[in-house]
């Protein structure tokens, strides 16, 4: 059963600074209140906030289902403090029809701050710590299929098979792109591995790349 709020703490500049959907990070909630920790307890209680994780807070939004939980960007972001970052699900990689199917249920973060397995919100993602990645709206068909070269020794699949069908369907991706996705982000093994495959199909230009 939830709490409820007195209305002297409903009315504490901490809980009228609260908003539905938006994410918060405990140091950032501190100039709010003279005793933030209890303050906080006294709302996770009453249903005001739900704790994501150690000193990562979220303001439920009111849904048909019930309390929601914020976009997962503004989750991530929040626990990065920093919007740079790249999550999925390597499930993706499926898009690119060379044979794969699994499923997965986990999420990938590529980011610069945070490596581990953490849980957020009764989620757990996997943060990785990447020199570089594209942003999500950045992602073209050539990253994933360079990045899933890289991470191929993770997947449920047959990597052999994996790589029989992706060679020879190499030349329905856009060669100039695979080159600089390959440059930018492949890890020294993709680019080994791809090295061969992109001579000979660049000894096919123009005619049989889209």
């Amino acid at each position: 059963m939830k709490m409820q709020l007195s209305s002297q703490s409903k009315a504490t500049p901490l809980a009228q600074h609260l908003r539905a959907g938006k994410v918060y990070r405990r140091e950032d909630l501190v100039p709010y209140s003279t005793s933030v920790d209890r303050e906080l307890q006294q709302l996770v209680a009453a249903g005001r906030l739900t704790k994501a994780a150690q000193g990562l807070y979220y303001a439920p939004r009111k849904s048909v289902f019930g309390d929601a939980p914020p976009p997962e960007g503004e989750m991530l972001a929040a626990f990065l403090k920093d919007k740079n970052f790249l999550s999925f699900n390597p499930s993706v990689y499926n898009s690119l029809r060379l044979g794969t199917t699994q499923l997965y249920n986990k999420t990938i973060v590529y980011n610069h701050k945070r490596h581990g397995k953490f849980r957020l919100s009764n989620r757990e993602y996997d943060f990785r710590v990447k020199h570089r990645f594209p942003l999500s709206n950045q992602v073209t068909s050539e990253y994933l299929l360079v990045d899933m070269f890289n991470n191929l020794d993770e997947l449920a699949e047959d990597e052999n098979q994996v790589l029989a069908i992706a060679r020879r369907k190499l030349a329905e991706f856009d060669f100039r792109k695979l080159q600089k996705a390959l440059q930018d982000y492949g890890s020294a093994a993709t680019r080994r591995l791809m090295k061969s495959w992109l001579n000979e199909l660049g000894t096919a230009q123009p005619e049989t790349v889209r």
